[in-house]
């Protein structure tokens, strides 16, 4: 799989359609807010063959900061080590060297994570949230 940062090769309508449909994390999510994120966002992309099979974002401010989102290999290319491969590649992102916080928020990939350094929060009673999980059902966002 090749993986970049170029964000004008990333098929938005694939992405728009995973998150959307697929993912537990932004069923619903409009168009527009996709475009908007990934606008606002290092982008990683992966391709075989000229097509986009896997996606990932990063927030950050580059210094002290990251979170990870929105990572996702499409379903009939998994189980072949891609995921992986994306998240070495985040990982040695030159931009994300020295970080002192780097978040992702996971339910079902907590082992990949890990082998790449993520853990538990070490003082959960320290950070908090405003966490709306249906923000996209409601038609006014």
């Amino acid at each position: 799989m090749e993986i970049n940062n170029d964000q004008s090769q990333l098929d938005i309508n694939l992405i728009h359609r995973f998150l959307s449909e697929e993912s537990t994390w932004a069923k619903g999510i409009p168009l527009e807010k996709v475009k908007q994120s990934i606008a606002h966002s290092l982008c990683f992309g992966g391709y075989e063959n000229g097509q986009q099979i896997a996606f990932a974002r990063v927030v950050s401010d580059f210094a002290t900061f990251a979170y990870l989102m929105d990572v996702f290999v499409l379903k009939e290319h998994r189980g072949r080590g891609l995921s992986r491969q994306l998240m070495a590649a985040i990982k040695a992102h030159p931009e994300l060297q020295g970080l002192r916080r780097f978040l992702l928020a996971s339910s079902d990939a907590r082992g990949l994570y890990q082998k790449f350094g993520f853990q538990a929060l070490g003082k959960p009673e320290v950070m908090m949230e405003i966490n709306v999980p249906d923000i996209y059902q409601h038609r006014s966002n």
